[in-house]
């Protein structure tokens, strides 16, 4: 049976059935080798850094949700950012990205990159959007689906006519829209890359990566050989795990995230809220024609300063004061104290990250106590 449904294929893609055994869910091989047969001659599997069941067996389920002849997991996001990346440029190229990035991104490509004589331009989403991109000989353009934290979304469909015309290629992170909202590679990207440790795994629990393509296997699979960022098999069998059912919860995490994304939009106490999916929001127009959802995240700017931002986070009893984001339990936080805290206030100043500004991750919880939650801390400022 061909799986064409996307709750069908997270179910049944990429499972690893054993003849003899008759195993429903792939095993967790927690091998470091692999024997050879009697005449030297090396099976599927050799050493697991190289590749390993359980981990190919979570690849293939996520290539097929993201729609990819290929994919590669990781030890981190961050390890498939980097890996992948440097797979993709080389001393002397020169790279576009946006101002807009997860703060440690932002790290890699600021201050690591140089040191290799690879110059990295910034540019704002505003401008890609436009269709200023403006070609300085760029082997690649870096670009998040949904940003992190004010979620602006770019056009990629449109960028990736722009790019393969030009003879650039085009990676997205789309950890915050998921195979579920977004497949970047359909839509013309050369290259999608996921913090699985988000909404992929889904259950806060693990940390592992994703990238996902159509060409250039050989030079994403040796990158990641040769860094050594390839994930440990349990890793990756709890990322399976939770992948079953990364359909059922991006349905509530939408679902939830609109209705508290209006509830937050009406509130004298908000001074502004980012949300894609708000039909007032600059970005939603771009949201609807490149995503077919608009995700778990919003961001938003309490008015009275980061002193009443730490007041509405002390007053709200359902979301966890933590960073990170896309698990079944609502996390809260503030950017300049966690994600974007190594950025000096200049560069968090020309991105558009103020200190009062906040950012949610819903979760699955039931929309009605998580609108209650938030009336109840909004009236305690």
């Amino acid at each position: 049976m061909v799986n064409k449904g996307f709750n069908s294929k997270c179910v049944h893609s990429g499972d690893m059935t054993i003849d003899g055994v008759g195993n429903v869910v792939t095993p967790v091989f927690e091998n470091s080798t692999f024997e050879f047969n009697d005449n030297g001659v090396s099976g599927d599997y050799i050493y697991s850094r190289w590749g390993n069941p359980t981990v190919e067996s979570f690849e293939r389920k996520y290539a097929d949700l993201e729609n990819t002849e290929h994919a590669l997991a990781f030890s981190s996001g961050m390890s498939a950012i980097t890996s992948s990346v440097m797979a993709m440029i080389k001393s002397g190229d020169s790279l576009l990205t946006i101002n807009e990035l997860y703060g440690q991104t932002f790290e890699f490509f600021s201050n690591v990159l140089p040191k290799y004589n690879i110059n990295v331009d910034f540019t704002t989403v505003e401008d890609l959007n436009s269709g200023n991109l403006k070609n300085k000989n760029y082997k690649l353009l870096y670009i998040e689906s949904i940003t992190n934290p004010l979620l602006e979304v770019p056009d990629l469909i449109n960028l990736s006519k722009i790019c393969h015309e030009m003879g650039i290629r085009i990676a997205t992170d789309a950890t915050f829209a998921t195979p579920y909202n977004q497949n970047p590679v359909s839509m013309g990207a050369d290259l999608v890359l996921h913090s699985g440790t988000k909404y992929i795994s889904g259950h806060s629990d693990l940390l592992i990566g994703l990238a996902g393509f159509n060409r250039y296997y050989d030079e994403f699979a040796f990158s990641r050989k040769t860094f050594g960022g390839t994930p440990d098999a349990f890793q990756a069998y709890l990322a399976y795990r939770g992948l079953k059912t990364l359909g059922i919860r991006m349905e509530r995490h939408n679902k939830n995230a609109m209705e508290l994304a209006q509830v937050l939009n009406d509130s004298q106490k908000i001074e502004k809220v980012y949300y894609p999916g708000l039909r007032d929001n600059e970005y939603h127009k771009i949201a609807e024609k490149n995503l077919k959802g608009f995700g778990g995240m919003i961001s938003f700017k309490v008015k009275g300063g980061i002193e009443n931002s730490h007041k509405l986070i002390k007053n709200l009893k359902i979301p966890k004061y933590a960073v990170s984001l896309g698990g079944v339990e609502s996390l809260i936080s503030i950017p300049v104290e966690g994600t974007h805290k190594a950025m000096s206030p200049e560069e968090r100043a020309a991105s558009g990250i103020t200190d009062n500004l906040v950012r949610l991750s819903v979760g699955i919880e039931d929309s009605e106590d998580l609108i209650d939650d938030f009336k109840n801390a909004l009236e305690k400022i």
